[in-house]
């Protein structure tokens, strides 16, 4: 499988400050990515060195296999930006036939489509618009451009769970049609663990880890016990987070248990459990550890 985005040792320093630093990073041709992480974590930063707005003080980024030089504009990617570069006295319509222009595989009937499912009227103008419908009209631009590389960051900003899960489906439904790369960026994860087919979490301008969303369920274990029980079991093992519950203790473990070691867990008298991908993230970033 080619690969269409590579990030190597890629750093963004304001200063002394990192906003990214040494980041590694590849995106494989049609796939369906999450980019995941708090506010703050430089996921935008890295978004906007991805696609030429800025541009990294180390390392290299290749789209294509082509390296992305200083002032250089990537081709065939589209951004969907969290908040939108529209001119508010523009229309609808009018931010659409110039996006068109930057877009060689631009599907004018399908944004048409689109902004009948999203109930967008194309004469209204920008300013006008709700803070979802504004995102509805940079999603429209991102489904129909059909871009090699497409990146939406917080698409869903705004909407009522109907709408966003009426984007989802569709993105899903237009991918399997039209195959791209497609890279969701939001702190949502559970909305988009059923889209996406691979996740990178990150924090503090790296990623802590990057793995397949059905791998990461897998590996993902929530234990309870008491303190030296569960201290006895995890060791050799990866405990992600850890904290007192009831008399006893939680921990966020990360990695593949056999029977052997479910055997020992009731044995010690320890209740083992899946972990939701919200809470397996909110575990990894608590506790700031780096997965390989």
């Amino acid at each position: 499988m080619s690969t269409i985005l590579a990030c190597s040792n890629v750093t963004k320093s304001y200063g002394k400050n990192d906003a990214v630093r040494n980041l590694e990073m590849k995106l494989h041709e049609h796939t369906i990515c999450g980019l995941l992480g708090r506010n703050g974590a430089g996921k935008t930063t890295l978004l906007n060195m991805i696609t030429g707005s800025i541009f990294p003080s180390n390392g290299q980024i290749e789209i294509a296999g082509s390296r992305l030089k200083k002032g250089e504009t990537p081709q065939d990617v589209c951004y969907v930006r969290e908040k939108n570069l529209f001119f508010g006295s523009a229309k609808v319509m009018e931010i659409l036939q110039l996006a068109s222009v930057f877009h060689k595989n631009w599907d004018w009937p399908f944004a048409h489509k689109l902004l009948t499912t999203f109930n967008l009227n194309p004469n209204e103008k920008i300013r006008q618009l709700s803070r979802g419908m504004e995102s509805l009209v940079g999603n429209v631009i991102g489904l129909a451009s059909r871009a090699s590389l497409t990146i939406y960051d917080e698409p869903v900003l705004g909407l009522d769970v109907l709408m966003r899960e009426r984007f989802y489906r569709i993105l899903v439904e237009d991918y399997a049609e039209y195959p791209r790369t497609i890279l969701l960026s939001t702190h949502l994860i559970d909305e988009i663990a059923m889209v996406v087919e691979k996740v990178y979490i990150m924090d503090s301008g790296s990623i802590l880890l990057h793995d397949e969303v059905d791998n990461i369920r897998d590996h993902s274990h929530l234990l309870m016990g008491d303190r030296e029980s569960v201290d006895r079991f995890a060791n050799g093992k990866q405990v992600i987070y850890q904290e007192p519950y009831g008399k006893g203790v939680l921990a966020a473990l990360y990695g593949a248990l056999g029977d052997a070691d479910k055997q020992q867990a009731h044995k010690l008298g320890i209740t083992i459990e899946g972990l939701p991908l919200q809470k397996f993230f909110s575990y990894l970033i608590e506790g700031g550890q780096r997965i390989e």
